[in-house]
C-alpha cells in the first residue's frame, strides 16, 4: 500500500506516526512536505492508495486536501473535515446541526452587534478568533469596559482574524477540562488538561493526566466526530451540572502527552485506520 504523509515541520507526534508506519511491511511510506508541494491543475497524477495529512498550517492542509481529493485520493482527514474543524464558527454549526450539546455561542459582524450579543449573554464571555489554534489570541470578557476595549482592537487590527466575532459564553471548569480521542467509530483515550489558568491547552502548559473513558465521554466524543465528517479527531469537551458540553473539535489532532499518559497507542490507532481506508474500509 501506498501512504503519502503530507507534512510540514516533523515534530514528535508525527514522528511517532513515521514510527509505526514504519512497522508495517505492506506500507511503502512518501513523505510530502507542504513547503515544496504544487500542483499543475488538471495535470497531476498521483497513485496513493491513502494519503494522511499532518501539516501545520491550516490553509496548506485544506487546499493541499482539496486537490488531492479531486485527483480521487482518500485522504484522512478529509477537506470537509479540516474546513469544517479549521473554523470555529463552521464547527459550532456542525454542532448545532446535529444537536450535540456545547457553550452557547453567538455570531456578530461589528463592535456594536458584538457588545449587544454579549450584554445579552451575561458576562464572562470568551471572544476567539474564527482560524487559530493552540490557545492563541483567546479573550475573557469580564465587564463592559474590557468589552469595549477589545472590540475596538479587534477592529482597528483588522486582519482576517479579527473581523468576525466569535462569542462563546464563558464555563467555568474548575481547572481543567476533557481531551478525547476519536479514530474511526471509536473514542480511543481521553485526558484531563489541569491549569491554574483558565486557557487548559497543553500548548500553553496545562498538564496532562488520563482520563477514563465514560460512556458519556465516549457517546458525546463521538457524536462531535461525526458531526463534523469523522476520521481522527480530538474533541475539547468541558464539565457542567447539566453534563459535558463540546468546546471545539481538532483535526491535525496532537497526542504526544497523551499515549504514556494513558497508556493507548495512540499512533498505532491512527495508523490502523489509514491503512484501512486505504483499503477501501471505513
Amino acid at each position: 500500500m501506498k501512504v503519502g504523509f503530507l507534512h510540514s515541520l516533523i515534530r514528535k507526534d508525527e514522528k511517532f506516526l513515521l514510527d509505526e508506519f514504519n512497522k508495517r511491511p505492506d506500507v511503502d511510506l512518501v513523505m510530502i512536505d507542504d513547503r515544496k508541494l504544487t500542483f499543475n491543475l488538471g495535470k497531476e497524477k498521483f497513485d496513493y492508495d491513502v494519503l494522511v495529512e499532518r501539516s501545520i498550517n491550516h490553509s496548506r492542509a485544506l487546499h493541499a486536501l482539496i486537490l488531492f481529493e479531486s485527483n480521487g485520493i482518500t485522504c484522512v482527514n478529509t477537506a470537509h473535515v479540516a474546513l469544517t474543524c479549521g473554523d470555529k464558527l463552521l464547527t459550532s454549526r456542525a454542532l448545532a446541526t446535529h444537536h450535540v450539546p456545547q457553550p452557547e455561542v453567538r455570531i456578530a459582524f461589528t463592535e456594536e452587534s458584538a457588545l449587544d450579543c454579549i450584554e445579552k449573554m451575561g458576562f464572562p464571555v470568551v471572544i476567539k478568533p474564527a482560524v487559530g489554534s493552540w490557545g492563541r489570541l483567546l479573550a475573557k470578557i469580564n465587564d463592559r469596559d474590557a468589552a469595549e476595549a477589545l472590540l475596538e482592537h479587534k477592529s482597528i487590527l483588522g486582519s482576517y482574524h479579527h473581523s468576525i466575532f466569535y462569542i462563546q459564553k464563558y464555563i467555568e471548569k474548575n481547572k481543567r477540562d476533557i481531551r478525547s480521542f476519536v479514530v474511526g467509530d471509536e473514542c480511543i483515550a481521553a485526558i484531563y488538561r489541569e491549569s491554574e489558568h483558565w486557557i487548559t491547552n497543553t500548548a500553553r502548559g496545562g498538564k496532562a493526566v488520563n482520563c477514563r473513558v465514560t460512556d458519556e465521554i465516549a457517546d458525546i466524543s463521538i457524536q462531535a466526530a461525526k458531526a463534523v465528517g469523522g476520521g481522527v479527531v480530538a474533541i475539547d469537551l468541558f464539565e457542567t451540572d447539566k453534563g459535558l458540553l463540546v468546546n471545539e473539535v481538532n483535526y491535525t489532532m496532537e497526542f504526544k502527552n497523551s499515549i504514556t499518559t494513558t497508556g493507548v497507542n495512540i499512533p498505532a490507532k491512527i495508523v490502523d485506520y489509514v491503512i484501512t481506508r486505504g483499503k477501501g474500509g471505513k
